[in-house]
């Protein structure tokens, strides 16, 4: 009796204990293994091509692990992670899964060591919490009334890994500006960079330098018609979304005519709705029409004849965008509550004017000196679509870092620097520890220094000598006070030399420092924490009913 009850009958098959671990760890060095080459201003591009063919080159983490289907459940969690951290801060997805494998793979030798994981984890979560009061305390550098210098460098910093790297001051300028130019302040007064407001469009043709920065909100989209205007101004935007097409009967309504005479009529009538529609819109002083639904082409002269510009199939999400900046309200109806159609004048969003552009071999349509937010658009050239696709991609992580510098203040050092005065300082905060802690705190250290390893290996340069010179650099920093200005060492990989980071315009924000280090950690500890996997199988039984 006793015997049953210590192994109850799982239908699945279980694991437990050291295997579960280093299955977890093993997958996770996988995932880790993958991006780690990408890592760094001279990082290697990954190609991916998916199930029906499609090639994606990309250089950034989080679009690598994306299209990577990852069956692992520990590897998932990695995978959600870059997906985080391209949330919360737009860059450093690859650091970020390369730093929680590390850790992990640190944990793993501990606990081979007979350290108990609960040890490891709170050790973790110390050293973590050290480090980013260190971060915040002594390495960071306020940037005062941000210049535009130090915001084009984080920019720049941001780009060096991938496909524009060799333009990288042409296209910082092209960001920084474009981020400038949509601030806004909300209701608590807190100034926004909405970086959704930023619309990029892709246009072939052209070298990537011909790329240019657009006042006004590009839709990809022509006019309905040729005999529309080319511009209209001032313009009164009506933002609609719902056919404007013959009004036909809903399904399932049945009418029963005795005189073939009614016929016409109905069909009359259902013209006539659309009609008057359209005559309510243009009534009210609409003559910039978007819908994200058909027009037909019976509606379209009625807007031809009024001068007014239409455009159909419109994509939802640039709709909203537009009735955001002009003011306009999105309508899905004209019916109003006593079961008539109107249309109120306040609906519609106001521009300085409305314009049909060519660009490459589309047309255009932009929206110029928009009411409430300014929008702008980038248009980027370039050769084919994967290097379109890729420099969107490059374009989107610096603007979500110049957006978080703007908005956070604080930059820190790049290339490594952060990364091994932590190291140097843990590594001397475990020693002055007399619990259990220490070897965790210690591992901890060790682990932060896999990201100037990795970068010094990318770059084709001596790892070990480059980044022990770097930590000796930063030892000096910490106990010697005539040499603070140290500690904003970091590698560079073009010469394989140390440098001031700082001075040489290497720079990321402060934020996303702190934002690797929490969620790797908290990624590690999650997967450490796990001693016990139960895979159920499938009961067949079921299957068969």
């Amino acid at each position: 009796m006793s015997i049953s009850a210590q192994n109850p009958d799982i239908s699945g098959d279980r694991q437990s204990g050291q295997d579960v671990r280093t299955q977890n760890v093993m997958a996770c060095q996988a995932v880790s293994n993958i991006v780690k080459t990408s890592l760094g201003p001279v990082g290697l591009d990954k190609m991916l091509v998916d199930d029906i063919g499609d090639v994606t080159i990309t250089n950034d983490g989080a679009t690598i692990l994306r299209m990577l289907e990852v069956e692992h459940p520990a590897a998932k969690v990695l995978v959600e992670l870059a997906e985080l951290q391209d949330r919360e801060v737009g860059d450093g997805t690859t650091s970020v899964v390369i730093v929680a494998a590390e850790l992990l793979k640190r944990a793993n030798d501990l606990v081979r060591n007979k350290i108990h994981p609960t040890s490891i984890i709170s050790g973790y979560r110390l050293a973590m919490r050290e480090s980013c009061k260190y971060i915040e305390e002594k390495l960071v550098t306020k940037v005062e009334k941000l210049g535009k210098a130090p915001l084009i460098n984080c920019a720049k910093t941001s780009m060096s890994s991938k496909l524009i790297s060799g333009d990288s001051d042409f296209f910082a300028n092209l960001v920084v500006e474009a981020v400038l130019s949509v601030k806004m302040t909300n209701q608590r007064g807190e100034i926004k960079y909405p970086i959704k407001g930023i619309n990029i469009l892709k246009a072939h043709g052209q070298s990537a330098r011909d790329s240019y920065l657009l006042n006004g909100y590009a839709l990809n989209t022509g006019r309905a018609a040729q005999g529309m205007p080319l511009r209209v101004s001032p313009a009164k935007i009506a933002c609609l979304d719902f056919n404007l097409q013959k009004t036909k009967m809903q399904l399932g309504v049945q009418v029963v005519v005795n005189d073939p005479r009614e016929l016409e009529k109905i069909r009359q009538r259902e013209a006539d709705m659309t009609k008057e529609r359209i005559e309510k819109l243009l009534k009210a002083g609409a003559n910039v029409i978007l819908t994200t639904k058909g027009i037909d082409d019976m509606a379209l002269k009625y807007f031809v004849e009024a001068g007014a510009i239409a455009v159909r199939r419109v994509r939802k999400e640039d709709m909203r965008h537009v009735a955001k900046a002009t003011g306009a309200t999105l309508v899905t109806t004209f019916a109003d509550m006593e079961g008539e159609e109107t249309f109120d004048p306040a609906h519609l969003g106001s521009a300085d004017e409305v314009v049909e552009e060519r660009i490459a071999d589309d047309d255009v349509i932009l929206i110029k000196g928009t009411k409430t937010s300014s929008a702008v658009s980038l248009i980027l050239r370039g050769a084919n679509d994967y290097m379109l696709d890729e420099m969107e991609r490059a374009l989107h992580d610096s603007l979500c870092i110049v957006k978080r510098t703007l908005e956070s203040n604080t930059v820190v050092a790049g290339g490594g620097a952060v990364e091994s005065a932590l190291s140097v300082y843990l590594e001397h905060l475990a020693t002055t520890l007399g619990s259990r802690e220490q070897l965790a705190i210690a591992e901890f250290a060790d682990a932060l220094l896999i990201i100037p390893k990795v970068l010094a290996v990318n770059a084709a340069k001596d790892a070990t000598e480059l980044v022990a010179k770097l930590r000796a650099y930063h030892h000096t920093a910490q106990t010697k006070a005539d040499k603070k200005h140290y500690s904003s060492m970091g590698l560079d990989l073009v010469n394989g030399t140390i440098r001031n980071n700082l001075e040489a315009g290497v720079i990321e924000p402060a934020m996303s420092k702190v934002k690797i280090i929490q969620f790797a950690t908290e990624a590690a500890i999650t997967i450490l924490r796990i001693d016990d996997m139960i895979k159920l199988v499938k009961d067949e039984s079921q299957g068969e009913e």
